[in-house]
């Protein structure tokens, strides 16, 4: 059932993204690659709280019903309302074909890292540290997540428009991912942090690491049309798994650095976003 739930879920991003690179101006790409995972985000909040209670009250069985209900009442509005893009000219190309463009080759590191710490640290940590660290209760631990997580869906969309305000997307990227390796090393060398001003540097984390939407829009100007369907996809990819692979490391650390893990999972991200902002200052600056 976890199954047909991601195959069901893995289209809609892509789709999306590869309906705004052929119908609308590459100059909005960034502002609407944003705004829907701004809107997704707000999908994970209402699947927080508001979810549990929804269980509480009807049960996980009659819930997940529900949804069902919903999710086919969306899937007809869409087949009835949304149009494709006009076909273009078979031409050949590959996955192989994008990663050939070396443009490309400090975004995907920048892509890799730019996700791992909001992701990571609100859906994984931030609960056990702010319990194991504060004795957070249940309700604590709610509002750190839920204050975190409104922070990222902001987040998303002041990403969106700033490469057409400052007239730059490096630099957006470059210093947004920069606020996070400072948050992230504030949480692992200020010990004496209250619990407010943990969630504050959380918040901090979610905002400035909201930017997944513009570095794909930062990709998505160096591929060309007849690759824009693979490139976005190949990108998301790097999103997806440096998240993924981020969480079985620092689930290592969290292991292997009792009785204080904290830190070190922190200075991860920290160091790992730092490194790829390294790289990714070889990137060429491209807002069209």
């Amino acid at each position: 059932a976890m199954g047909l739930i991601g195959i069901g879920c893995s289209p809609v991003l892509m789709a999306a993204y590869y309906i705004f690179a052929r119908s609308f101006s590459p100059k909005v790409f960034a502002t609407l690659a944003a705004a829907i995972i701004g809107f997704g985000s707000l999908g994970n909040i209402a699947g927080s709280a508001p979810l549990a209670r929804t269980v509480e009250e009807f049960g996980w069985r009659q819930t997940m019903g529900g949804f069902s209900v919903l999710t086919l009442l969306i899937a007809a509005l869409l087949w009835r309302t949304l149009q494709d893009p006009p076909r273009m000219p078979r031409q050949p190309g590959s996955v192989l074909d994008v990663l050939r463009l070396r443009a490309l080759w400090p975004i995907f590191a920048m892509m890799f890292v730019c996700y791992a710490p909001a992701a990571g640290l609100r859906a994984l940590w931030a609960g056990p540290y702010a319990a194991h660290t504060f004795g957070a209760d249940a309700g604590g631990i709610g509002r750190l997540t839920l204050v975190m997580g409104l922070a990222m869906v902001a987040g998303n969309f002041a990403y969106g428009p700033l490469d057409r305000w400052l007239g730059t997307r490096k630099w957006v990227i470059w210093t947004g991912n920069l606020g996070v390796v400072l948050g992230c090393l504030g949480l692992a060398l200020w010990p004496g942090m209250g619990l407010q001003e943990a969630t504050a540097t959380f918040a901090v984390i979610g905002f400035c690491g909201a930017s997944f939407g513009i570095v794909i829009a930062h990709g998505r100007a160096f591929v060309p049309p007849h690759l824009i369907g693979r490139g976005v996809t190949l990108l998301n990819l790097f999103g997806i798994a440096g998240a993924g692979i981020a969480q079985v490391i620092t689930g290592q650390l969290h292991s292997a650095m009792q009785p204080a893990p904290y830190p070190a999972i922190f200075l991860y991200f920290a160091a790992t976003t730092a490194l790829g902002l390294l790289v990714y200052l070889a990137a060429r600056d491209r807002t069209d």
